[in-house]
Order: C-alpha cells, then sequence, then structure tokens
C-alpha cells in the first residue's frame, strides 16, 4: 500500500488548489496510509494555516476515518483520540492522539505538566 504525507492529506481536505487535489485523488484511489504524523501535522496545518475551528477538525477528522481509500496508522487509536477531542477540544488532537498511542501501548500514565491534559484519564500531572 501507498503512503501520503501532510501536503497530499491537506489537499485531499482543503482543495484549495484544484490540479493538486486532483492528483492527490488519483494517488489515493486505490488505497494510502496515514501515519500519525502526518495526521497530527495535518491536523496542526489546518489549525493554524487554515484557521479551522475545532469543530472542523473533528468534522476533518470523521472524513478522514470514513475515507473509502485511505487507512489511518491505528484507527482504534485516532478514533479514540478523536473521542477525547471532542469532548475537550482546547486540549488539540495532538494531545489527544498522544495519550491514546500511550495506552494502546500500555505505557500510562502519561507524564504531563499540562494541567488540562493532566485532567483526562490515564494521565499524571507532575509538579
Amino acid at each position: 500500500m501507498l503512503a501520503v504525507d501532510t501536503n497530499v492529506l491537506v489537499r485531499l481536505l482543503v482543495r484549495d488548489d484544484d490540479h493538486q487535489a486532483t492528483l492527490a485523488d488519483h494517488f489515493v484511489a486505490k488505497g494510502a496510509w496515514v501515519s500519525h504524523l502526518v495526521l497530527a501535522e495535518t491536523v496542526w496545518v489546518l489549525d493554524a494555516v487554515y484557521e479551522r475551528s475545532p469543530s472542523q477538525l473533528i468534522a476533518a477528522l470523521d472524513l478522514l476515518l470514513a475515507h473509502e481509500s485511505l487507512v489511518l496508522q491505528d484507527a482504534d487509536t485516532v478514533s479514540a483520540a478523536l473521542t477525547q477531542f471532542r469532548a475537550k477540544s482546547a486540549l488539540g488532537f495532538s494531545d489527544c492522539l498522544v495519550l491514546e498511542i500511550a495506552r494502546k501501548a500500555g505505557h500510562v500514565p502519561l507524564g504531563t505538566f499540562d494541567g488540562a491534559l493532566a485532567k483526562l484519564q490515564g494521565t499524571h500531572k507532575i509538579s
């Protein structure tokens, strides 16, 4: 299976360049894999560059999880992170993803200095 980088995923979602969006569609048509890193970078770009709201980020993540041609690395982990993000979008998706990756690997609690993140089950506030 092929894999995609952040730029391809952003083109699929934002569609701000018709030519690149079409090329991206064709590239992923037979299936493409999306790593956690690419997913986290994509959400960051959508937030920081395209100024998408938390609800728009959630919609984009829902779309990616349901996409017929994309396979997200550990989709169950991404889905769990999305559940956390829906409940506490002020945290940021990447924080939620880091926690859920650690949980799946059996390495919790996740130590953090972030007071908001430390409120989630499976974390430990370092103080």
